[in-house]
């Protein structure tokens, strides 16, 4: 009988595993550099974006300080040619109406705020939701309360609020001037300190936010100052009914 050479079982095992290991391998290192190239594009993606954010801000910050110089050459411009022209000089004085300049003086600063829990970590156990927030009314009922006390300008948060600007309430958020906010809400009034806050104090809104204060712990605070600031109205004026200057 012909001695064949053959191969042992163990010797072909070993040949397939070899075979599979290397496919399995480059499976492996082709999927691992398509990740890797997803991932490049991915970071890629995300560096471009922020850069567009950048950019964005720093045109917008451009175009604000071209805009306050603008606003502060026009100022002078006005003050110039009223100075001059004594009907110059009455319109602006009537502008002043409108809320447009900064102001300062003594006044009132009032606070609202959401509630806090109490030393033990919670809410007052009676207390809906609705009863831990500040709400639109109770904003709207200080700012009514604050004109009826004769304040002779108003801002709340960083703006000045005149006819064309209303506090809205969206969840628990305020919207102002297309901007929102969130608490604490800050109501800044000039006038005679002690008229302000006792127009606070007759006003049955305002009384009533500060009994859920004391009950379920809203913020509250009225202080009287000698020297408040309020900036001036930077938004666009709709005139309904106009008339010439005389």
């Amino acid at each position: 009988m012909t001695d064949h050479h053959r191969q042992r079982p163990t010797d072909r095992v070993w040949q397939i595993m070899v075979v599979v290991v290397c496919v399995v391998t480059g499976i492996l290192l082709a999927t691992t550099r398509q990740i890797s190239a997803g991932d490049e594009i991915r970071r890629s993606d995300t560096t471009r974006v922020s850069d567009l954010v950048r950019g964005a801000q720093s045109s917008t910050d451009e175009a604000e300080a071209a805009r306050a110089e603008l606003t502060r050459r026009l100022e002078e411009l006005q003050s110039s040619a009223g100075s001059r022209d004594a009907e110059v000089g009455d319109a602006l004085a009537q502008s002043d109406a409108l809320g447009l300049h900064p102001e300062s003086g003594a006044g009132v600063v009032v606070t609202l705020t959401d509630a806090s829990r109490g030393a033990d970590g919670r809410y007052a156990t009676d207390a809906r939701p609705d009863d831990l927030v500040v709400h639109q009314q109770d904003v709207q009922s200080v700012l009514n309360a604050l004109w009826t006390g004769g304040a002779s300008a108003i801002a709340m948060q960083d703006q000045r609020i005149v006819s064309e600007i209303a506090p809205r309430c969206i969840g628990n958020t305020l919207l102002l001037g297309g901007r929102t906010y969130s608490p604490p809400y800050v109501v800044t009034a000039l006038g005679d300190p002690r008229r302000l806050t006792a127009a606070l104090d007759n006003d049955r809104g305002v009384r009533v936010y500060q009994q859920y204060a004391q009950r379920y712990g809203l913020g509250y605070e009225a202080r009287s100052a000698d020297e408040l600031s309020v900036p001036g109205y930077t938004g666009v004026v709709r005139t309904r009914f106009a008339q010439p200057v005389r």
